[in-house]
């Protein structure tokens, strides 16, 4: 077991509001993207509402934004399954019919101590910190990954 997993939270402004027809699709998806999630290697914990068994009900940045909060093993297992994972993969490539295009970065990876969950506040200064300073080991993208603290360089 290592030291640390990797965290990450997404987030996206939405079209329309989820019972909008509009938003028929991406409703449908959720329970299966998070239970392939779930099932995916290096998968470690979600945020959830009991109530929904999704974070949908959780809006720090606003009523239109949505967001995913999850942890993983490491770097590659997060990787490969939004990657690499049929089912994820497309609904991925089908975001734009559900979310308004971002130009500031709306994902954010940091590392966390094995055997915690981040809070939701904490992910949300995260982010803040990617979009004020750009990548660091405190916050950063796939683009810009990070080391985990105390990894040695090879």
């Amino acid at each position: 077991m290592t030291e640390h997993h990797l965290a990450q939270l997404n987030i996206g402004r939405l079209r329309a509001p989820l019972d909008d027809p509009r938003m028929a699709d991406f409703v449908r998806e959720l329970a299966p993207v998070n239970a392939l999630a779930e099932s995916s290697p290096g998968f470690v914990w979600r945020l959830r509402e009991e109530e929904t068994d999704d974070a949908t009900g959780l809006r720090p940045f606003g009523p239109d934004i949505l967001v995913n909060m999850s942890v993983w093993e490491s770097y590659d297992a997060l990787w490969a399954f939004t990657y690499r994972t049929d089912g994820h993969l497309e609904v991925l490539r089908r975001r734009a019919s559900w979310f308004v295009r971002d130009p500031a970065p709306t994902l954010v990876l940091w590392w966390v101590p094995a055997g915690t969950a981040p809070s939701l506040d904490e992910a949300v200064e995260r982010l803040a910190r990617l979009r004020a300073d750009g990548p660091s080991p405190e916050a950063f993208d796939f683009r810009s990954p990070a080391d985990p603290p105390g990894a040695t360089a090879t």
